[in-house]
C-alpha cells in the first residue's frame, strides 16, 4: 500500500512539515514520485516514522536517532561509534533515573507534609518550595 504525504501523515500522527523535516535531515528516504509528481510512501515508511516518534518519546535527540537508524538501514559509516554512543547514552539514562528516584522521594515527602484541608494560604507545600 502507498500513501500521498496527507495521508501519510495523518497515518504516522505527525504534520506534513515534520515529515519533509525528517527528509531533510536524512532520517526517512527520498520518497517514490507518481508521474504526477505526487510522494508517494510506503507502510516500511511508515513503520519508519513510528520508530522516529517512539525513540523521540523515550528521550533521544534526532542525531541519534539518526545513529541508531543506521542500524536499521546496515549503515557502517553511521554504525562505527555505536559501542561508545550506547554506552554514553546509557550513563545518561542511569543519571535520569537517580534524579527521577530523587524527584520522587521528595513529591512524596512533600505530599506527606499536606494538610487534609486544601487552604492554599498555608500550603506546607509551597512553604518548603519557598525554602521557609
Amino acid at each position: 500500500m502507498s500513501y500521498r504525504i496527507s495521508r501519510f501523515a495523518e497515518k504516522c500522527a505527525v504534520n506534513k512539515e515534520t515529515i519533509r523535516y525528517y527528509e531533510r535531515k536524512k532520517l526517512l528516504q527520498e520518497p517514490v514520485r507518481t508521474t504526477g509528481g505526487y510522494r508517494t510512501y510506503s507502510e516500511e515508511d511508515v513503520k519508519r516514522v513510528k520508530f522516529i516518534k517512539r525513540a523521540q518519546e523515550l528521550g533521544f535527540s534526532l542525531s541519534e536517532i539518526y545513529k541508531l537508524l543506521g542500524v536499521v538501514d546496515k549503515d557502517q559509516t553511521r554504525c562505527e561509534d555505536m559501542f561508545d554512543f550506547v554506552s554514553q547514552k546509557e550513563r545518561e539514562v542511569q543519571k535520569q533515573i537517580k534524579d527521577l528516584k530523587k524527584m520522587e522521594s521528595m513529591l512524596k515527602d512533600l505530599r506527606e507534609r499536606c494538610p487534609n484541608e486544601r487552604d492554599l494560604h498555608a500550603c506546607p507545600i509551597i512553604e518548603v518550595l519557598n525554602g521557609e
